[in-house]
């Protein structure tokens, strides 16, 4: 059985604002198999809200999804244009997504 698919959403500790991520990058990635996949079974969705300390860690966790080719958004919340958070489409956990995501810790409100 393969692995579940599973969107990350990782948010700043710092600021902990909501954000749109989420329904930005599944409209973003709205014609991949994996986010077909994911929105075909509503019932079994898998989400991951993680948190990390700061800015710098969230642009460096930016720049690692990209060179992974991890479909992701990273949200600014307007008019401040400040970056809040990262969400990345429905993917599969392979070792180079763990260790992207190795500074990132459980969210706690």
């Amino acid at each position: 059985m393969s692995e579940h698919l599973t969107m990350f959403i990782v948010i700043r500790k710092d600021l902990i604002k909501a954000c749109h991520a989420t329904t930005a990058v599944l409209h973003k990635t709205k014609d991949l198999p994996d986010t077909r996949e994911y929105l075909s079974d509503l019932h079994n969705m898998h989400k991951v809200v993680l948190e990390i300390k700061n800015l710098p860690q969230l642009e460096t966790l930016a720049a690692s999804l990209s060179g992974l080719d991890v479909p992701h958004v990273t949200w600014r919340e307007q008019p401040e244009d400040i970056l809040t958070c990262i969400s990345t489409g429905p993917i599969r956990r392979s070792q180079e997504v763990k260790d992207a995501f190795k500074k990132c810790s459980l969210f706690r409100s």
